[in-house]
């Protein structure tokens, strides 16, 4: 199990925001490169990124505070928000970043996340955030009619690396992950899953690491890490307690 930390990107600034709303945002670092070190310091292997003002614009908008942590950091790291088309995922994946998520886009455009699984395999992978148990989009802003299983079944057979799977009615409220909503989407597709949105405290990871929660890659993590209600450390010991055991 993979536990990302993230770094979500508001003007420039790390932030977290609550229920998906640009209104209710609180700053944690002004320098995403500073923070992003200090991730890898901490023992992360992977980070998640996220161009909040990108979601809403549908282009890149924080590219300079990516750049930074790109070069601030040797981790792979995966970006979301505003990657509406090949020209800006090439234009990433140039720069260094190891995979893309393409969220409303691929709800709009399912065709493209093929052409880009072709085009750039084992890069590409989908955000699939849920409103109410169905998919949201234009950065939480709008809801359309897909189910979470219905939206993963049109990538079964793409090339998709991984699916983000965001619950955003817990995302930045510390209320625990939704384990059996992400379970249920894990066990209909072959793609791995992340689950993300929620996740609260070291009782979270206690969780991830049940036998059940073995299908899917990893979780995200954001407020609980930057506020300290999630040691980074006793989650790492915990992770790698728990990979060392099965391969035993």
């Amino acid at each position: 199990m993979i536990l990302f930390p993230a770094i979500d990107l508001k003007d420039g600034q790390c932030v977290r925001l609550k229920l998906g709303d640009m209104d209710q945002v609180t700053v944690f670092n002004d320098s995403p490169g500073a923070q992003a070190k200090a991730f890898e310091d901490q023992g992360f292997e992977f980070l998640h990124l996220v161009d909040l003002n990108g979601a809403f614009a549908g282009k890149p908008v924080n590219g300079t505070a990516v750049e930074e942590i790109l070069a601030a950091t040797e981790l792979p790291t995966q970006l979301g928000g505003g990657i509406r088309d090949l020209e800006t995922i090439k234009m990433w994946l140039d720069k260094g970043v190891s995979r893309v998520i393409l969220g409303t886009i691929a709800v709009r455009d399912p065709d493209l996340v093929h052409q880009a699984c072709k085009k750039f395999p084992g890069q590409i992978a989908v955000g699939i955030d849920a409103k109410g148990g169905k998919v949201a989009v234009e950065g939480w802003a709008e809801t359309s009619e897909l189910t979470i299983i219905e939206m993963a079944a049109k990538f079964e057979d793409a090339g998709v690396t991984t699916i983000i799977y965001t619950d955003v009615d817990r995302d930045g409220i510390l209320t625990g992950l939704n384990i059996d909503s992400t379970l249920e989407l894990a066990r209909s597709t072959s793609i791995p899953v992340i689950a993300s949105g929620g996740l609260a405290s070291i009782e979270d990871i206690k969780r991830l690491l049940k036998p059940d929660c073995a299908i899917l890659e990893g979780a995200i993590s954001g407020r609980a890490l930057y506020d300290g209600r999630l040691d980074a450390a006793q989650a790492l010991e915990l992770i790698a307690k728990s990979k060392a055991k099965q391969n035993a």
